[in-house]
């Protein structure tokens, strides 16, 4: 009996020492084509972490088409962190449920963003469609791979920017959205998500352009696929700020945020945007951008906020139901 005592006793003080010292995790919800960005992320984050505050830190990742990904959260999935590629989703948060403050924007440097993108074209080597600028991909007999605008922050981006590169040759938007019908009349299957559409592209051989991020481009043009692909920038394209933000609700039940906001934090240093930089994004930091000014290709862009009047407004025209996105897809057939 004695030593079952002791054994109870010794059990408990175990259980108890290890949850003193359990490691502190967080969970970052992020979008499809960030899984290798956020690995080293968080491998850095991780090292850093515990060189200055001495504690011991770990992040799980989550990723999948943004939309898609922020219903998730509003749903229940319990994100310390959410690193998504359009401002709306984090809004979502914010309107349904309060998980975050409306004013979460102005919580963080550069709106919360700390990085740029925007969206190019991925073909295959030679360019054998002779592939070249928007307007190509609404010419009969190319196949066009976009991500789904409903699901996808990528395929909202895309399809704004090809508005908006219509715009600004002086259409109207009725010419617009006419552009926009003979682009998705070219588009063989819409994937849920940015990764998705990569993969239907590039492995199952789908397509003559594929219409992405520049950072999935440039990791498909400059990594194992090399031989195989190539990079085309268009005359004018959509800037993309991808924002981050803390899970307020989630990071104050769980008592992590004081981690959540160190992670976030840390995307702005300069070791973090040397991996944002080293992962094909344009880092916001002067110095890290002028380092790799040499990757990055000048490139004219507009914003949402320039072209559409802001996202809310974007998101009600052209992706809520019965929106123009809706009539072009009603229209492919």
């Amino acid at each position: 009996m004695a030593v079952y005592k002791k054994l109870v006793i010794t059990v408990a003080l175990g259980i108890a020492a290890g949850v003193a010292h359990a490691d502190t995790t967080l969970l970052n919800v992020s979008y499809d084509v960030t899984r290798e960005l956020y690995k080293d992320i968080d491998a850095a984050f991780v090292a850093d972490y515990k060189k200055k505050a001495g504690e011991t830190v770990s992040v799980r990742q989550s990723h999948g088409a943004s939309s898609a990904q922020a219903l998730s959260v509003t749903q229940g999935l319990q994100a310390d962190v959410v690193t998504m590629n359009q401002p709306n989703d984090i809004d979502l948060l914010a309107e349904r449920g309060q998980l975050v403050p409306a004013n979460w924007r102005s919580r963080l440097p550069d709106a919360s963003a700390p990085y740029t993108t925007t969206m190019v074209f991925l073909v295959h080597k030679g360019n054998p469609k002779n592939i070249k600028d928007w307007s190509d991909l609404a010419r009969p007999g190319v196949q066009v791979v976009i991500a789904n605008p409903k699901t996808s922050g990528n395929g909202r981006y895309t399809y704004l920017a090809a508005w908006g590169y219509k715009k600004q040759q002086g259409a109207s938007d009725a010419q617009a959205q006419d552009f926009e019908k003979a682009v998705f009349k070219n588009v063989p299957v819409l994937d849920a998500g940015g990764r998705g559409a990569t993969t239907t592209f590039t492995q199952r051989g789908i397509g003559d352009v594929l219409v992405t991020f520049e950072n999935e481009v440039g990791l498909m043009s400059a990594g194992p696929g090399a031989k195989e692909f190539e990079a085309v920038y268009p005359s004018v394209s959509l800037l993309a700020e991808p924002p981050v933000s803390i899970v307020d609700k989630v990071v104050d039940k769980r008592g992590t945020r004081k981690e959540a906001q160190a992670y976030l934090d840390f995307l702005f240093t300069p070791a973090a945007q040397e991996i944002i930089a080293q992962h094909h994004l344009r880092p916001r930091n002067a110095d890290v951008l002028a380092k790799h000014a040499s990757e990055f290709k000048p490139l004219k862009t507009f914003t949402v906020e320039q072209m559409f009047g802001s996202w809310q407004k974007a998101q009600k025209t052209h992706f809520a139901d019965g929106g123009t996105f809706d009539q072009v897809v009603a229209d492919k057939n």
